[in-house]
């Protein structure tokens, strides 16, 4: 067993001034760090949360946070948990508890003031991992040496933790694709597929939040395989089948320093065209947004290579759009075969993110001044002129379009 250090140290996000009034307005001995903070510190990862955990109830941390002169904002207070905003960043506090009751989706909890009991109603080791406010570590679940070893295992019996609540099955494969650094935990992988069936007990936005964590992984493809392997990944995603162009564009976005984008590497992994994304959609509850977004990328028909000129990027840019034109271009690019197209593809991308799209200069106005009656015409000219205006590579000169639209309205309008 590797010897805990005393703390943590002095790392920002500890000594940054909103944390620090926070835990002041808890007060000493009443609150510590808990759960992904504690752990990203201690692996050397980016500390973006800060969750808090107290013996306070809910209402005592209210008041002392309002005393303050703190934001508190009843966010789940039936499960105890009060988020306190200060300066603008939010921090999530909950009060210390065990499950009386669950259901595999929802638990009934009483409040308590023993952080071990507390503990051990989480999910993995070392996630169970805290800090006082001077950084001092409490390890109660053997945690550090899982979170080092990049071994994630189930507090306590598995099954019985997955049968507290089913998303777990998906916590346990997203924890594996992010910090795993071996085998996978033989007991939590037996548990996770022999309770697969629970997960069509989750909503679809539990799950769709889930997936996205977990795609969104550096290298998600062991767990994605993980969860095919044991049948898992058909019970949540049965659209996934890509699994070479979602493991291509994973690795370009790691090796080309791109930002991971989880929606689009979802985009790589499915297939099927309108109608099985959308019913994807509707199963997931993604928004409406997200799910355009998806069928954009599977169904639009514009011609992209590597080499396409600047003149054919634009008029592409034009059409599809910045996103769309970005999510088609990754797409291709996964399944490129010559490696050497790479430079070609970043090149094509660099352009999306630098062009400005014109406005058309035309109006339904100067349509109508040019003859044409009020009505559908106006519309179908107005496109007639903007294709060829995009064509052209948006020509700025008025009186060539202005000649254009004369020219379109004598041949087409009667």
């Amino acid at each position: 067993m590797t010897e805990l250090p005393e703390t943590l140290g002095p790392h920002t996000w500890i000594t940054d001034a909103r944390t620090k009034a926070v835990m002041e307005a808890l007060g000493q001995g009443a609150a510590r760090f808990v759960g992904g903070c504690v752990r990203n510190t201690i692996l050397g990862e980016p500390v973006e949360d800060v969750d808090i955990a107290t013996t306070l109830k809910p209402d005592e941390v209210i008041a002392r946070l309002e005393k303050a002169g703190l934001k508190a904002v009843p966010t789940g207070i039936e499960h105890g948990t009060v988020t306190a905003v200060a300066d603008g960043k939010p921090f999530e506090i909950t009060t210390l508890r065990k499950d009386v009751t669950t259901d595999g989706r929802h638990a009934e909890v009483a409040f308590t003031a023993d952080w071990t009991e507390d503990a051990a109603r989480r999910d993995f080791t070392m996630n169970a991992l805290y800090a006082d406010r001077d950084g001092t570590l409490h390890d109660p679940m053997g945690g550090y040496d899982d979170a080092l070893a990049g071994h994630v295992r189930f507090i306590g019996d598995p099954d019985a933790r997955i049968k507290e609540d089913y998303l777990r099955i998906l916590r346990f494969f997203r924890f594996n694709a992010w910090y795993a650094k071996g085998d996978y935990n033989q007991a939590g992988l037996e548990a996770c597929a022999a309770n697969k069936q629970g997960l069509g007990k989750l909503s679809g936005e539990r799950v769709h939040h889930e997936l996205l964590k977990l795609v969104g992984a550096r290298d998600p493809m062991p767990a994605i395989r993980a969860m095919a392997a044991v049948g898992i990944l058909v019970e949540v995603l049965p659209e996934a089948a890509n699994f070479e162009r979602f493991a291509k564009l994973a690795e370009i976005e790691s090796h080309q320093l791109f930002e991971s984008d989880p929606l689009r590497r979802l985009g790589a992994l499915i297939t099927g065209g309108a109608a099985e994304i959308g019913a994807m959609a509707d199963r997931l509850k993604l928004s409406n947004e997200v799910r355009d977004r998806l069928i954009r990328m599977h169904t639009d028909q514009t011609r992209l290579v590597s080499y396409l000129s600047i003149r054919e990027v634009r008029k592409a840019l034009y059409w599809m759009g910045a996103e769309t034109f970005k999510d088609r271009v990754m797409l291709h690019w996964a399944v490129d075969p010559k490696e050497n197209n790479a430079v070609q593809w970043r090149a094509l991308l660099a352009i999306a993110d630098s062009w400005e799209r014109p406005a058309f200069p035309l109006t339904g106005e100067e349509v109508m001044a040019a003859g044409v009656p009020e009505g559908p015409d106006v519309g179908r000219v107005l496109r007639e002129v903007e294709e060829w205006w995009v064509d052209v590579d948006f020509l700025d000169d008025r009186f060539s379009l202005i000649e254009r639209l004369k020219a379109v309205v004598q041949a087409t309008v009667y």
